[in-house]
């Protein structure tokens, strides 16, 4: 792919990106209106799902041979929150156990230590995995309060 082409990719997943952060938030203030507490649903259906299994040696040190390969996306924001997204190598996914995936294919929403210990993304403290970008299961959506 050429330079060109990777730049507009790049730009219209990060735009695609940030189109699905403000539906969600649009969509999570509706829910605290209508509901009251923003995450009081949505912290039950959490808790039931079942965490990833830590890797073993083997399965990590394949993994991060694909650490130099991942695309860190530019920080953008709206009034509440910074984003950034996680491109992962697209053949990388068949190397990741798949309990670290939901029924539809994508990544669970990771804690912290899930993506950041087995899978290796680096970034500063404070970001959370949200989200991924559902057409492209190997793009992970972030984000932090503004502070």
């Amino acid at each position: 792919m050429s330079s060109f082409n990777q730049e507009d990719h790049a730009a219209k997943v990060q735009a695609q990106a940030q189109a699905q952060a403000q539906a969600q938030a649009q969509k999570q203030q509706s829910h605290t209106q209508n509901h009251g507490h923003p995450h009081a649903h949505h912290n039950a259906h959490v808790l039931q799902l079942q965490r990833p299994k830590p890797l073993t040696q083997q399965e990590r040190e394949r993994i991060f041979a694909y650490r130099d390969k991942y695309y860190y996306s530019p920080r953008y924001s709206d009034d509440e929150y910074e984003y950034r997204h996680v491109a992962l190598p697209r053949d990388m996914l068949k190397v990741i156990p798949s309990d670290y995936f939901s029924d539809k294919g994508t990544f669970k929403i990771l804690a912290e230590e899930e993506w950041r210990t087995q899978l290796g993304i680096t970034q500063s403290l404070g970001w959370v995995h949200y989200g991924c970008h559902a057409p492209e299961p190997h793009i992970l959506l972030f984000r932090k309060p503004k502070a």
